[in-house]
């Protein structure tokens, strides 16, 4: 009976263990335990209870809140809460924060805290990514809510705004307008890359700038089913860390590219009879968005009739110049998917032109990054416009 016994044991060891393992296998990379608090422990009896969720605190002496689905005590329930009605991003749970107060004696910020699955290691990168929303209820709205990525664990009595200085990195959302956090309707994703400088292994997620250094402004509160929040009172979910490997990037990298510009400058060049074929070739320009290199319907047009023009004199030779903004070329320092832009446009139109029968020995390539300014620029351009018109290749007869 004793053998019998721990075998059952024993089984019921290797089928837990399965069932961990298969668990993991699903989510492995993601170094955020509960990253959708969907594991929780013990019976909610008040706000502030966002320890209940596994591997979860609060980073202050202000509690933090953690929202269940089909909770008993309704203030505390998802969808529906004491702040609001919100379906959760992922699972059925969400947390909830407090990131900027119009008075912090009265109303706190809070923060909810995690340490990692594994420290990271010096050098490495990593894709940070939380989801985050207004609630109904709140009064204000802000920016500055991010991830910070630290070595050093908490002291829950601590002062009630954390300040990251220098003590680890703090992941914002790529254009950090109060304006990309108004919304009490749709979630909104902070994304970044995060380069380790050597065995983080937490991360608290808040509003870790001064008062002065935050944009707010009054919300609408458009519901009186719910209690007013006098602060900028959000929902988080969804919250992952993930290693990058070599030469691959975070896939928020669309969303960071449309937030530092979505501006694109159309051209059309005017040709007349009386031009000659070189002057014809060099009157063509192709403009690209901002971080794009790859050749679309929007350069496709200029290049095929350069194409044409080269096909009708197999003497020519074609210089490609190639040119990018400075905010491509300062951001290509830290970020790889940005380095380069000039002579990736170069290389995209060098393969373009072979594509469609040109003699790679006819093509010169020149890069120039944001050394020559476009004589499209006015004065009168706003600076988004002449930075879009600088993100471009032109082309000279040899």
């Amino acid at each position: 009976m004793k053998n019998s016994v721990n075998f059952l044991k024993l089984e019921a060891f290797v089928l837990s263990f399965m069932c961990v393992g298969f668990s993991f296998s699903q989510n492995d990379l993601n170094l955020v335990k509960n990253s959708s608090f969907e594991e929780v422990e013990g019976k909610q009896k008040k706000l502030g209870n966002i320890d209940k969720a596994t591997g979860w605190n609060s980073a202050t002496g202000k509690a933090a809140d953690l929202f269940i689905f089909g909770e008993k005590i309704a203030e505390l329930s998802a969808p529906t809460n004491l702040y609001g009605k919100q379906d959760p991003k992922d699972g059925k749970n969400y947390a909830g924060i407090v990131a900027y107060s119009y008075n912090n004696e009265k109303l706190q910020r809070s923060y909810i805290y995690s340490e990692l699955s594994k420290e990271m290691t010096k050098g490495a990168r990593y894709c940070v990514k939380f989801n985050v929303v207004l609630a109904d209820a709140s009064k204000y709205y802000c920016n500055n809510i991010g991830a910070f990525i630290t070595k050093e664990s908490v002291d829950a009595s601590a002062t009630q705004i954390l300040n990251a200085g220098k003590k680890g990195g703090v992941v914002l959302h790529p254009n950090n307008k109060m304006e990309d956090f108004d919304s009490n309707f749709d979630w909104k994703q902070v994304c970044g890359t995060y380069v380790s400088t050597g065995k983080e292994k937490y991360i608290i997620i808040g509003n870790f700038s001064d008062d002065s250094e935050t944009e707010w402004d009054k919300n609408k509160v458009k519901s009186t089913d719910f209690t007013p929040v006098a602060g900028a009172y959000y929902y988080i979910d969804n919250i992952s860390v993930e290693p990058l490997e070599s030469g691959a990037s975070c896939d928020c990298m669309v969303a960071e590219k449309e937030a530092y510009s979505t501006v694109f400058y159309n051209y059309s060049p005017t040709i007349v009879d009386k031009m000659t074929t070189n002057q014809q070739i060099e009157v063509q320009k192709a403009y690209y968005k901002f971080g794009q290199s790859e050749i679309t319907d929007d350069q496709s047009e200029a290049l095929d009739f350069i194409v044409e023009k080269l096909k009708a004199n197999s003497s020519l030779k074609l210089e490609i110049n190639g040119h990018s903004d400075i905010i491509e070329d300062s951001l290509g320092v830290y970020k790889p998917e940005l380095a380069g832009m000039s002579s990736n446009r170069v290389n995209a139109a060098i393969n373009y032109f072979v594509s469609k029968g040109i003699n790679e020995s006819r093509l010169i390539g020149v890069p120039n990054e944001s050394a020559e300014p476009s004589e499209d620029i006015l004065e009168s351009d706003e600076e988004e416009l002449k930075y879009a018109k600088c993100r471009r290749i032109t082309f000279k007869v040899r």
